[in-house]
Protein backbone atom coordinates (compact mmCIF):
# COMPACT_ATOMS: atom_id res chain seq x y z
CA UNK A 1 0.00 0.00 0.00
CA UNK A 2 2.08 3.07 -0.90
CA UNK A 3 1.94 6.38 -0.43
CA UNK A 4 0.98 7.28 -4.15
CA UNK A 5 -1.40 5.29 -4.53
CA UNK A 6 -4.15 7.22 -2.41
CA UNK A 7 -3.14 9.58 -4.74
CA UNK A 8 -3.97 8.39 -8.20
CA UNK A 9 -7.36 6.35 -6.87
CA UNK A 10 -10.30 8.47 -8.11
CA UNK A 11 -12.27 6.65 -4.40
CA UNK A 12 -9.87 8.82 -2.14
CA UNK A 13 -10.49 12.31 -1.04
CA UNK A 14 -8.01 14.27 -3.41
CA UNK A 15 -8.58 17.43 -0.88
CA UNK A 16 -6.88 15.48 1.62
CA UNK A 17 -3.23 15.39 -0.53
CA UNK A 18 -1.98 18.90 0.26
CA UNK A 19 -2.48 18.00 4.10
CA UNK A 20 -0.58 14.98 3.91
CA UNK A 21 2.30 16.30 2.05
CA UNK A 22 1.98 19.39 4.66
CA UNK A 23 2.30 16.33 7.21
CA UNK A 24 5.42 14.73 5.68
CA UNK A 25 6.89 18.57 5.43
CA UNK A 26 7.03 18.93 8.91
CA UNK A 27 7.95 15.10 10.19
CA UNK A 28 11.09 15.88 7.70
CA UNK A 29 11.57 19.16 8.44
CA UNK A 30 10.09 20.36 12.03
CA UNK A 31 10.77 17.51 13.68
CA UNK A 32 13.72 16.10 11.63
CA UNK A 33 12.71 12.53 11.37
CA UNK A 34 14.91 10.20 8.84
CA UNK A 35 13.65 9.81 5.08
CA UNK A 36 13.04 5.98 6.07
CA UNK A 37 10.83 6.52 9.10
CA UNK A 38 8.85 9.50 7.13
CA UNK A 39 8.43 7.19 4.81
CA UNK A 40 7.01 4.45 6.56
CA UNK A 41 4.67 7.36 8.15
CA UNK A 42 3.62 8.24 4.29
CA UNK A 43 2.33 4.60 3.87
CA UNK A 44 0.77 4.26 7.37
CA UNK A 45 -1.23 7.37 6.00
CA UNK A 46 -2.17 6.43 2.54
CA UNK A 47 -3.30 3.20 4.29
CA UNK A 48 -6.07 5.37 6.15
CA UNK A 49 -6.95 7.43 3.11
CA UNK A 50 -7.51 4.72 0.86
CA UNK A 51 -9.52 2.78 3.56
CA UNK A 52 -11.37 6.01 4.34
CA UNK A 53 -12.20 6.23 0.48
CA UNK A 54 -14.35 9.11 -0.47
CA UNK A 55 -15.04 10.23 3.13
CA UNK A 56 -13.62 13.36 4.35
CA UNK A 57 -10.78 13.50 7.02
CA UNK A 58 -13.00 15.85 9.21
CA UNK A 59 -15.92 13.38 8.57
CA UNK A 60 -14.20 10.54 10.43
CA UNK A 61 -15.01 9.26 13.14
CA UNK A 62 -13.83 6.49 15.99
CA UNK A 63 -15.90 4.34 15.06
CA UNK A 64 -14.64 4.99 11.36
CA UNK A 65 -10.89 3.76 12.47
CA UNK A 66 -12.04 1.25 14.86
CA UNK A 67 -13.60 -0.50 11.69
CA UNK A 68 -10.65 0.07 9.71
CA UNK A 69 -8.57 -1.29 11.99
CA UNK A 70 -10.45 -4.43 11.96
CA UNK A 71 -10.19 -4.26 8.23
CA UNK A 72 -6.52 -4.26 7.97
CA UNK A 73 -6.21 -7.11 10.85
CA UNK A 74 -8.42 -9.15 8.71
CA UNK A 75 -6.06 -8.73 6.16
CA UNK A 76 -3.44 -10.49 8.80
CA UNK A 77 -1.68 -7.49 9.73
CA UNK A 78 -0.53 -8.27 12.99
CA UNK A 79 -1.19 -6.14 16.41
CA UNK A 80 2.45 -4.52 16.25
CA UNK A 81 1.84 -3.61 12.79
CA UNK A 82 -0.99 -1.83 13.88
CA UNK A 83 -0.17 0.00 16.79
CA UNK A 84 2.56 1.90 14.57
CA UNK A 85 -0.41 2.29 12.14
CA UNK A 86 -2.57 4.19 14.74
CA UNK A 87 0.56 5.70 16.03
CA UNK A 88 1.01 7.40 12.69
CA UNK A 89 -2.61 8.80 12.00
CA UNK A 90 -2.69 10.04 15.67
CA UNK A 91 0.16 11.90 14.74
CA UNK A 92 -1.34 13.34 11.79
CA UNK A 93 -4.52 14.34 13.60
CA UNK A 94 -2.76 16.19 16.38
CA UNK A 95 -1.30 17.86 13.18
CA UNK A 96 -4.15 18.70 11.65
CA UNK A 97 -5.46 19.89 14.69
CA UNK A 98 -2.55 22.59 15.42
CA UNK A 99 -2.36 23.52 12.04
CA UNK A 100 -5.54 23.25 9.93
CA UNK A 101 -8.87 23.91 12.77
CA UNK A 102 -9.37 19.93 12.75
CA UNK A 103 -11.43 19.19 16.28
CA UNK A 104 -11.19 16.30 16.58
CA UNK A 105 -8.85 13.12 16.27
CA UNK A 106 -10.94 9.82 15.48
CA UNK A 107 -7.73 7.55 16.47
CA UNK A 108 -7.59 8.34 20.12
CA UNK A 109 -8.07 5.90 22.37
CA UNK A 110 -8.37 3.06 19.95
CA UNK A 111 -6.00 0.12 20.73
CA UNK A 112 -4.15 -2.33 18.17
CA UNK A 113 -5.40 -6.00 18.97
CA UNK A 114 -2.74 -7.48 20.69
CA UNK A 115 -0.22 -9.76 18.55
CA UNK A 116 0.33 -13.36 19.06
CA UNK A 117 3.24 -13.54 20.63
CA UNK A 118 6.07 -15.77 18.83
CA UNK A 119 7.83 -18.51 21.25
CA UNK A 120 11.88 -18.11 21.12
CA UNK A 121 13.74 -20.74 19.67
CA UNK A 122 15.85 -22.50 21.61
CA UNK A 123 18.82 -25.01 20.65
CA UNK A 124 18.33 -28.45 21.92
CA UNK A 125 20.21 -30.49 24.88
CA UNK A 126 22.33 -31.75 21.78
CA UNK A 127 22.87 -28.66 19.47
CA UNK A 128 23.90 -26.64 22.55
CA UNK A 129 26.51 -29.10 23.16
CA UNK A 130 27.56 -29.36 19.74
CA UNK A 131 28.00 -25.83 19.95
CA UNK A 132 30.25 -25.67 23.02
CA UNK A 133 32.48 -28.24 20.87
CA UNK A 134 34.89 -25.58 19.77
CA UNK A 135 38.54 -27.05 20.01
CA UNK A 136 40.84 -24.80 18.01
CA UNK A 137 43.58 -23.24 20.04
CA UNK A 138 44.60 -19.75 18.51
CA UNK A 139 43.40 -17.09 20.98
CA UNK A 140 40.15 -15.45 19.41
CA UNK A 141 38.56 -19.02 19.37
CA UNK A 142 39.44 -19.66 22.80
CA UNK A 143 38.02 -16.14 23.21
CA UNK A 144 35.27 -17.52 21.17
CA UNK A 145 34.54 -20.30 23.56
CA UNK A 146 34.73 -18.50 26.63
CA UNK A 147 32.28 -16.58 25.15
CA UNK A 148 29.61 -19.48 24.13
CA UNK A 149 29.92 -20.83 27.22
CA UNK A 150 29.36 -18.15 29.31
CA UNK A 151 26.09 -17.01 27.04
CA UNK A 152 24.97 -20.68 27.73
CA UNK A 153 25.77 -20.75 31.13
CA UNK A 154 24.33 -17.74 32.31
CA UNK A 155 21.75 -16.23 30.08
CA UNK A 156 23.08 -13.30 29.17
CA UNK A 157 22.00 -10.40 26.79
CA UNK A 158 24.52 -9.55 24.36
CA UNK A 159 24.50 -5.65 25.69
CA UNK A 160 25.46 -7.84 29.12
CA UNK A 161 27.89 -9.86 27.52
CA UNK A 162 30.20 -6.72 25.61
CA UNK A 163 29.44 -5.13 28.62
CA UNK A 164 31.72 -7.40 30.96
CA UNK A 165 34.39 -5.73 32.75
CA UNK A 166 37.38 -7.40 34.05
CA UNK A 167 36.47 -6.36 37.41
CA UNK A 168 33.10 -8.00 37.64
CA UNK A 169 34.54 -11.71 36.92
CA UNK A 170 34.25 -13.42 40.59
CA UNK A 171 36.12 -16.49 39.94
CA UNK A 172 36.47 -17.03 43.45
CA UNK A 173 32.59 -17.25 43.31
CA UNK A 174 31.75 -18.32 40.27
CA UNK A 175 29.59 -15.53 39.34
CA UNK A 176 29.84 -12.20 36.96
CA UNK A 177 28.12 -8.97 37.65
CA UNK A 178 26.16 -7.50 34.84
CA UNK A 179 24.44 -4.67 34.16
CA UNK A 180 21.01 -4.93 32.50
CA UNK A 181 18.06 -3.12 31.25
CA UNK A 182 17.57 0.25 33.12
CA UNK A 183 21.16 0.04 34.18
CA UNK A 184 20.16 -2.22 36.58
CA UNK A 185 23.03 -4.72 38.73
CA UNK A 186 22.82 -8.50 39.21
CA UNK A 187 25.30 -11.37 39.73
CA UNK A 188 24.74 -14.22 38.05
CA UNK A 189 26.59 -17.57 38.71
CA UNK A 190 28.71 -19.32 36.01
CA UNK A 191 28.77 -22.97 35.72
CA UNK A 192 31.86 -25.02 36.22
CA UNK A 193 32.73 -25.37 32.16
CA UNK A 194 31.97 -21.61 31.48
CA UNK A 195 34.30 -20.53 34.41
CA UNK A 196 37.04 -23.24 32.92
CA UNK A 197 36.67 -21.54 29.44
CA UNK A 198 37.29 -18.05 30.78
CA UNK A 199 40.41 -18.96 33.21
CA UNK A 200 41.31 -20.41 29.64
CA UNK A 201 40.63 -16.86 28.16
CA UNK A 202 42.46 -14.65 30.65
CA UNK A 203 46.27 -15.17 29.87
CA UNK A 204 44.91 -14.70 26.18
CA UNK A 205 43.48 -11.62 26.60
CA UNK A 206 46.51 -9.94 28.93
CA UNK A 207 48.44 -10.44 25.26
CA UNK A 208 45.83 -9.22 23.18
CA UNK A 209 44.28 -6.18 25.43
CA UNK A 210 45.80 -2.51 24.92
CA UNK A 211 46.80 -0.93 28.04
CA UNK A 212 43.84 -0.04 30.60
CA UNK A 213 41.19 -1.60 28.97
CA UNK A 214 38.98 -2.63 30.89
CA UNK A 215 36.73 -5.12 28.93
CA UNK A 216 36.42 -8.62 29.55
CA UNK A 217 36.42 -9.63 26.41
CA UNK A 218 38.21 -7.95 23.57
CA UNK A 219 38.95 -7.77 19.49
CA UNK A 220 42.29 -8.64 17.99
CA UNK A 221 42.82 -4.56 18.06
CA UNK A 222 43.29 -5.01 22.21
CA UNK A 223 40.03 -2.71 22.53
CA UNK A 224 36.34 -4.02 23.80
CA UNK A 225 34.80 -6.41 21.32
CA UNK A 226 31.19 -5.27 20.12
CA UNK A 227 27.74 -6.51 19.46
CA UNK A 228 28.26 -7.38 16.04
CA UNK A 229 31.61 -8.84 16.11
CA UNK A 230 30.04 -11.47 18.56
CA UNK A 231 27.17 -11.53 16.30
CA UNK A 232 29.16 -12.84 13.50
CA UNK A 233 31.62 -15.07 15.62
CA UNK A 234 28.36 -17.28 17.12
CA UNK A 235 27.21 -17.57 12.99
CA UNK A 236 31.14 -18.73 12.41
CA UNK A 237 31.01 -21.39 14.82
CA UNK A 238 27.52 -22.30 14.49
CA UNK A 239 28.10 -23.14 10.41
CA UNK A 240 31.25 -24.40 10.96
CA UNK A 241 30.16 -26.99 13.95
CA UNK A 242 27.20 -28.19 11.57
CA UNK A 243 24.16 -26.70 12.90
CA UNK A 244 21.34 -25.77 10.46
CA UNK A 245 19.81 -23.15 13.25
CA UNK A 246 20.70 -19.22 12.91
CA UNK A 247 22.17 -19.07 16.07
CA UNK A 248 22.61 -15.69 17.76
CA UNK A 249 22.77 -14.74 21.34
CA UNK A 250 19.38 -14.70 21.74
CA UNK A 251 19.29 -18.19 20.97
CA UNK A 252 21.60 -18.70 23.50
CA UNK A 253 20.02 -16.91 26.19
CA UNK A 254 16.23 -19.19 25.38
CA UNK A 255 17.96 -22.03 25.48
CA UNK A 256 19.88 -21.28 28.77
CA UNK A 257 16.26 -20.40 30.06
CA UNK A 258 14.34 -23.25 29.09
CA UNK A 259 16.97 -25.68 29.63
CA UNK A 260 17.39 -24.39 33.35
CA UNK A 261 13.36 -24.53 33.71
CA UNK A 262 13.13 -27.47 32.08
CA UNK A 263 15.35 -29.14 34.69
CA UNK A 264 14.56 -27.18 37.99
CA UNK A 265 10.84 -26.18 37.10
CA UNK A 266 11.85 -22.86 39.18
CA UNK A 267 10.21 -19.81 37.31
CA UNK A 268 11.26 -17.63 39.94
CA UNK A 269 14.71 -18.30 39.78
CA UNK A 270 15.07 -18.35 36.39
CA UNK A 271 13.57 -15.03 36.21
CA UNK A 272 16.06 -13.90 38.26
CA UNK A 273 19.23 -15.03 36.32
CA UNK A 274 17.62 -13.46 33.23
CA UNK A 275 17.12 -9.79 35.00
CA UNK A 276 13.62 -9.74 34.07
CA UNK A 277 11.69 -7.56 36.03
CA UNK A 278 8.21 -9.01 35.64
CA UNK A 279 7.62 -12.53 35.79
CA UNK A 280 5.52 -12.80 33.10
CA UNK A 281 7.98 -12.16 30.59
CA UNK A 282 9.72 -15.29 32.05
CA UNK A 283 6.98 -17.13 31.77
CA UNK A 284 6.94 -17.90 27.70
CA UNK A 285 9.25 -19.97 28.66
CA UNK A 286 6.82 -22.29 30.61
CA UNK A 287 5.17 -22.90 27.28
CA UNK A 288 8.73 -23.77 25.70
CA UNK A 289 8.89 -26.22 28.43
CA UNK A 290 5.32 -27.57 27.53
CA UNK A 291 6.15 -28.14 23.91
CA UNK A 292 9.11 -30.03 24.88
CA UNK A 293 7.16 -32.06 27.30
CA UNK A 294 4.31 -32.58 24.51
CA UNK A 295 6.77 -34.11 21.80
CA UNK A 296 8.26 -36.42 24.49
CA UNK A 297 4.74 -37.24 25.40
CA UNK A 298 3.58 -38.05 21.88
CA UNK A 299 6.59 -40.08 21.23
CA UNK A 300 6.41 -42.13 23.99
CA UNK A 301 3.06 -42.38 25.06
CA UNK A 302 1.64 -45.45 23.32
CA UNK A 303 -2.07 -44.07 23.30
CA UNK A 304 -1.10 -40.94 21.82
CA UNK A 305 0.66 -42.83 18.72
CA UNK A 306 -1.50 -42.22 15.98
CA UNK A 307 -1.86 -45.12 14.07
CA UNK A 308 -0.48 -45.57 10.38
Amino acid sequence: MGASSAGTDKRVDVGAQPLVRGYLNHLAHERRLSGHTTSNYARDIAALLELAGTIPLRSLKVDHVRRFVSQLHGRGLDGRTLARMLAAWRGFFKYLARDHGYTANPALGIRAPRSVRKLPHALSPDEAARLMEIGDTDSLAVRDKAIVELFYSSGLRLSELTGLALDGLNLRDASVRVTGKGAKTRIVPVGSHALAAIRAWLPQRRALADEGETALFVGKNGRRLGPRAVQARLRYWALRLGLSTNVHPHVLRHSFASHVLQSSGDLRAVQEMLGHASISTTQVYTHLDFQHLAKAYDAAHPRARRKA
